[in-house]
């Protein structure tokens, strides 16, 4: 496994490639390695705090089940300054609310993988990434989606 550690406005992000594909996205940690791929998926991040609509194009690989892997796909697919709720989404894949939460809570891609755009019926929900709530409402806000806070 090879690591990058970034500077972001939310604080340190480590990125972790493995096989050709970014595996994980954690706050805090250290790395320095640069490989063409931890290269190319920092700047990304870069860029997605400068305009929050350059989108991430860089290799993925989610560990867990095919729910999972369901799950981060519906993730995946929220366009820049929207939300879902976990409701919406276990309609969609035709589960229950609390594994769509349990999953967006195991993402281990967060950022890139936006499941701070995933929201609970009547709020904000939780949030995984370092400084919790606080740190999804600022996501949110820079991509222009909080009005849905008010």
């Amino acid at each position: 496994m090879r690591r990058l550690t970034v500077q972001t406005p939310t604080g340190d992000v480590t990125l972790t490639e493995m096989g050709g594909a970014i595996t994980l996205v954690i706050w805090g940690g250290s790395g320095q390695d640069h490989t063409a791929l931890l290269d190319r998926a920092a700047q990304q991040l870069m860029a997605y705090f400068e305009d929050p609509t350059n989108d991430f194009d860089v290799p993925l690989k989610v560990e867990g089940s095919a729910f999972q892997h369901a799950v981060c796909d519906v993730m995946r697919a929220i366009p820049v300054g929207h939300t879902r709720t976990y409701g919406d989404i276990a309609r969609d894949l035709n589960a229950p609310p609390q594994a769509v939460g349990q999953a967006c809570g195991g993402n281990p891609i967060p950022i890139i993988i936006p499941c701070h755009r995933v929201l609970a019926a009547s709020g904000l929900g939780g949030f995984s990434g370092a400084g919790g709530v606080e740190t999804k409402v600022a996501l949110l806000r820079h991509e222009g989606a909080a009005g849905l806070l008010i």
